[in-house]
């Protein structure tokens, strides 16, 4: 890329970022009467349920505390990020330290789920939180979780399982790919405790293991206890999505590490995703793929969802910068244009988060329990960052 090309893009996401994306989150998803965040929002940001995702409590105090601390240190953001740090310390834990799914506008329990990703969340919201103010407390609170996600992925039989697995025996990679990523945030916050670096060492070896499969191209969703691939629906599925946002916290361990052998083996991961995904009929990206090329089971197979190019932008722009090999720029041009011709509504702002294959709306919700403010900030908060660093380079 040239560095024309390199600041027209950090403009451009500074103007997305700061004009259609978190104007619109401030103006309609803060609860100004009870704290937190809402996130069923309707096109225009019309509240149309007024429960609140116990994850995207955590999600959300995230999202503004890393603004403050690496967009810019606005006030209004860390208040923000403080309200829903303390909505989710007076309402989104249970008596055993765990955390509500679901909860009514004022923090009433309405679900808990036998995943621990809200807790990993919370952990992650909590650390940046504590960057960000210097709360004590609250990275005190992030140990406290993280302590609690270890426990619980060391010794999955803790919570009730989903499947029975004596008689089918599996773990997903969603979980490892959650973890490294609220490693990361720890680690960068200087929470005490733990070795992050030997966590983080731990997951990479499972994953290279037992979830990445060189002879067929692919990063599973699901693979047996022992590693082996599972000839199911579940055991074929790959998510290409999920695939590039785990690649680019590996890079990010790659860059930080010096490790050229890893950067070129999660490089070449993210190529396989985007050959396994990428629509070559209608543009986009598929959400799954069926390793073996079966009919998959999940009937929004084809559809093409906001945080799946929104994680697949930023993995293949940290691809090129890591590597430089062209491949990446063409593929990251190609998401980049498929992704601001479908997603952004600037009448309204924000984006819509559900189209169909052929690229049509399916729904123009702005929120629901799964969108909320979270993959599109964080991907132009780092994107923002990465351009920073491209065009110092670049200008040089």
């Amino acid at each position: 890329m040239n560095l024309e090309k390199i600041t027209a893009l950090k403009k451009q996401y500074e103007k997305e970022l700061r004009e259609n994306i978190i104007p619109f989150w401030t103006k309609y998803g803060i609860d100004h009467e009870y704290g937190g965040f809402f996130h069923y929002l309707d096109r225009k940001g019309a509240l149309y349920c007024s429960d609140k995702g116990g994850w995207f409590q955590g999600r959300g105090t995230w999202i503004f505390s890393k603004l403050y601390n690496d967009i810019e240190g606005r006030r209004e953001w860390l208040d923000i990020a403080a309200r829903g740090a303390k909505f989710m310390d007076d309402h989104c834990y249970d008596a055993d330290g765990r955390m509500f799914f679901e909860l009514t506008r004022d923090g009433r329990p309405l679900r808990k789920r036998r995943y621990w990703f809200a807790e990993a969340f919370a952990a992650g919201a909590m650390a940046e939180y504590a960057k960000a103010s210097g709360d004590g407390a609250a990275l005190e609170k992030a140990v406290e979780l993280f302590r609690k996600i270890i426990y619980y992925y060391r010794n999955p039989n803790a919570l009730p399982p989903k499947y029975f697995w004596e008689n089918f025996p599996i773990k997903s990679h969603n979980m490892r790919m959650v973890l490294v990523s609220v490693s990361q945030i720890l680690r960068a916050a200087e929470a005490p405790g733990f070795d992050y670096d030997a966590m983080i060492d731990e997951v990479l070896t499972e994953l290279f293991k037992d979830f990445v499969k060189p002879e067929e191209k692919a990063l599973l969703e699901c693979v047996s206890l022992d590693g082996s691939c599972l000839d199911t629906p579940l055991g074929r599925r790959i998510n290409p999505g999920h695939s590039m946002e785990t690649c680019w916290f590996l890079l990010q361990e790659g860059e930080r590490r010096k490790d050229r052998e890893l950067i070129r083996k999660v490089a070449e991961i993210i190529d396989w995703s985007m050959e396994w995904g990428w629509d070559k009929e209608y543009g986009g990206i598929y959400n799954y793929v069926d390793l073996k090329g079966r009919p998959s089971d999940k009937i929004e197979w084809d559809m093409k969802y906001w945080w799946t190019h929104a994680e697949a932008l930023y993995a293949n722009l940290y691809a090129y910068y890591l590597t430089g090999d062209a491949r990446f720029e063409e593929y990251y041009d190609k998401i980049h244009e498929y992704t601001f011709s479908h997603f952004p509504d600037y009448e309204y702002g924000e984006w819509y988060g559900y189209l169909h294959r052929d690229g049509t709306l399916c729904l123009d919700a702005k929120g629901t329990l799964f969108k909320g403010p979270f993959h599109i900030p964080r991907f132009l908060i780092c994107g923002i960052k990465l351009l920073e660093k491209m065009e110092k380079e670049a200008d040089k």
